[in-house]
């Protein structure tokens, strides 16, 4: 069987031709994948044959088109192996399901496009017998006004009707474009698919990811207890080490070792360190290099730290620089070993494929209900700000002593659109709970230690009930970037979790 493998195309962003469409509006703003990522959908041509089947073949060409556009690959049918490489009858369903059981390791998503009424059962059977378990975007093409007659009439407003009844008869989700149809060349369907493919990163993240959990909890932090059950019953492993072996590891390192070495020079090029005691920045560079050849072990990409105090009362250090450079580099690590904060920073990055952090929901902002104070001490990368430095953790320095508490990363949050989430595991209800949203970081003066920030966010006050009358905790994740819908759609409709979009 051949398959249709699109190359990256590195041309401009589409022009925004209809601006004025809110429903284009709404989708083009969530997701912010750059052109040129590789993500593979599998493409079902609907056709029926009593409606123009030459629809059937150009409007292949044309969702092609689009996903050649975007830069993604594509495997559909060829002209050789299905009637103008649609699905119409039982064989054509099944050659097309067993292409994509073929190709089922690179498939992230499947697009059902219907440039005519389209047959709902070839559809529904070919996701059946394809049994991929991923996304699924259904898409029907617009009518042309001026070409009602029976050569060129689609009634693809209404087989996509037709299409949702049945795949919801057959339990399969699916996913819908923003408005109920749409041209493949258009702006707001080539948005949708930006979105699509956002989706499909996130349950494709979630379901594969591997966290690793180094150390134990603060004794004092109940508050990030989680279930490792619920998370692996999504799909997400968590590997956990002893702070003890780490320790245990350092202690073998030399100072003069060269990997050390190569370490301290990242950590240098990665923020200004010119005011931190060199021999701290040698304990951070070997606390990093463990680190990260645990994680390697373990074959886990993200993490969450233990942090305080047994760091800094037995070592001397804090490890929120490692963890800012991880996080940077779109690689979440989350303080305080709050595991599901990990989650909730990794489903953000997915989306956004930009860093994301862990936040304290901290402070009011004067008087304006609509306004907080987002603070950690902290581990923040350094793209939230627009000027960072590293400094001490002042907070736990007047317990453990200053010259303990070196390796925090400072700032203030640049501002910018944002997306948080939440996400916790709920043991009474057997169930993984969460919120999501989005608001903006603002310019708003503040002078405070640490890294923090500013939010706006429309109707705070119902988020902040929201989160108290369903007991969440007081992290909240966040990026740059307007994502929420995706994350929303990933998590609701395709891992079956419980979540709130504000």
């Amino acid at each position: 069987m051949r398959v249709h493998q699109l190359k990256s195309n590195a041309g401009g962003k589409l022009a925004a031709q209809r601006a004025a469409k809110q429903a284009a509006q709404a989708a083009s703003k969530a997701s912010s994948a750059p052109r040129g990522e590789r993500m593979t959908f599998g493409v079902v041509v609907g056709n029926r044959g009593f409606f123009p089947a030459h629809l059937a073949r150009t409007g292949r060409d044309e969702m092609l088109a689009a996903l050649k556009a975007e830069g993604y690959g594509a495997v559909a049918l060829s002209l050789d192996e299905a009637r103008h490489g649609a699905v119409e009858s039982r064989d054509e369903a099944k050659a097309c399901a067993a292409l994509f059981r073929k190709h089922a390791d690179t498939i992230a998503g499947v697009i059902v496009t219907l440039p005519n009424f389209g047959d709902e059962r070839a559809v529904a059977e070919t996701l059946r017998l394809a049994k991929l378990g991923v996304p699924v975007l259904v898409h029907a093409t617009s009518d042309d006004p001026a070409k009602m007659g029976l050569d060129f009439r689609r009634d693809a407003f209404c087989g996509k009707m037709s299409v949702c009844n049945v795949l919801t008869q057959y339990g399969i989700p699916y996913t819908l474009t923003s408005l109920h149809t749409q041209r493949p060349e258009s702006d707001s369907f080539h948005a949708d698919l930006r979105q699509f493919a956002a989706v499909c990163r996130v349950v494709r993240g979630l379901r594969t990811a591997r966290i690793g959990a180094i150390g134990a909890r603060p004794a004092a932090f109940k508050t990030v207890r989680y279930s490792e059950k619920l998370l692996e019953a999504s799909g997400i492993a968590v590997e956990t080490v002893d702070l003890s072996e780490i320790l245990g590891r350092i202690q073998k390192l030399p100072d003069a070792d060269r990997a050390v070495k190569r370490k301290l020079d990242a950590m240098r090029a990665y923020v200004d360190a010119d005011d931190v005691p060199a021999a701290a920045l040698v304990k951070m560079a070997k606390l990093g290099l463990v680190i990260d050849r645990w994680m390697k072990e373990a074959d886990v990409t993200v993490s969450a730290v233990q942090c305080w105090t047994a760091l800094e009362e037995f070592f001397g250090v804090v490890p929120c620089t490692l963890m800012s450079m991880m996080s940077d580099a779109n690689l979440p690590s989350a303080c305080e070993v709050d595991v599901c904060g990990t989650v909730s920073m990794h489903a953000l990055t997915l989306a956004s494929q930009t860093p994301a952090a862990l936040l304290d929901w901290n402070n009011n902002y004067g008087d304006d209900p609509d306004k907080a104070v987002c603070f950690h001490c902290s581990n923040l990368p350094k793209s939230f700000f627009d000027a960072s430095a590293m400094d001490y953790q002042a907070i736990i320095a007047g317990t453990v002593g200053r010259e303990n508490t070196w390796g925090t990363i400072t700032g203030k949050v640049k501002a910018g659109a944002m997306s948080f989430a939440r996400f916790s595991t709920d043991e009474r209800s057997g169930r993984i709970r969460g919120y999501v949203g989005e608001g903006a970081f603002t310019k708003d003066p503040l002078k405070t230690f640490g890294g923090a920030g500013v939010v706006q966010i429309p109707r705070l006050q119902e988020l902040l009930r929201h989160i108290c009358t369903h007991g969440f905790e007081h992290h909240v994740a966040s990026t740059f970037g307007s994502v929420a819908g995706a994350v929303h759609e990933a998590t609701t409709k395709y891992l079956g979790w419980d979540v709130h979009q504000h």
